[in-house]
């Protein structure tokens, strides 16, 4: 007898847990919905009905590599970040938010934060920046002339550097050079930020990511607005001093 109220206690708890499984797993739904006051977890991929990733929000030990058509691909780099990542509908990384902030073995801060947006199969359009150390702070917002994918995509770049490294050192500039005048590489053209002077600036550049206006604020106070010539000389400075 008590062999078989064993049996049906036993039956009832694996009843109970598969209850609970099938609860929490929306099974019991049509619409597959449940409802959470809270939830603890490592990642959540968030996924079109047909697999395709199109958002991942994840810790630093899961944080996934750059998504190019559907492809994983491995970005050692963002090995001590966490945050999200936006993809698009064919699969292709999108923009995204990482952060982290920690004090190393050596008693340094490695401390940032980076939201971008990117261009379709490209790389950062617009990016909301902030990089912390004890010795210095940058904070800023980054507006890119970024190339059209069939012109230079991201997997493009990659393939620029490499071969770059295989030039000699002397022909490396003039490689780059080359590829900037057929507008095959990304060029900042607006930075509006501080400085590492503990001032603040509007840098407006030309297509060729040279500066070519800036409007500044010392860290004590001062005001400029200075234009620049094509090698980066100043041609004139306007201040609050200045005549005519």
């Amino acid at each position: 007898m008590s062999q078989i109220r064993t049996f049906f206690a036993g039956a009832t708890t694996m009843a109970a847990l598969l209850a609970a499984i099938v609860t929490l797993s929306g099974a019991s739904d049509p619409g597959r919905r449940a409802s959470f006051d809270e939830i603890t977890v490592g990642r959540i991929n968030i996924v079109e009905p047909d697999g395709t990733k199109r958002l991942i929000i994840s810790n630093k030990a899961q944080f996934p590599g750059d998504f190019q058509q559907g492809k994983e691909g491995a970005r050692p780099n963002r090995s001590d970040v966490a945050g999200m990542l936006f993809i698009n509908e064919e699969g292709t990384e999108n923009g995204g938010l990482i952060q982290k902030g920690s004090i190393r073995a050596d008693g340094r801060i490695s401390s940032g934060l980076s939201l971008t947006f990117d261009r379709f199969r490209q790389d950062q359009a617009l990016q909301l920046m902030n990089n912390d150390s004890a010795s210095y702070q940058q904070t800023g917002i980054s507006i890119n002339d970024v190339p059209y994918y069939e012109l230079a995509a991201v997997t493009d770049i990659r393939r620029f550097r490499e071969e770059s490294s295989k030039l000699p050192q002397a022909e490396q500039r003039a490689y780059w050079d080359k590829l900037a005048n057929e507008g095959r590489l990304n060029q900042n053209r607006i930075w509006l930020g501080n400085t590492g002077d503990k001032g603040s600036t509007l840098q407006l550049k030309d297509a060729k990511g040279r500066t070519r206006m800036m409007l500044l604020v010392s860290a004590d106070g001062k005001a400029e607005i200075r234009m620049l010539d094509e090698q980066g000389k100043v041609s004139r400075s306007i201040t609050p001093d200045s005549k005519g």
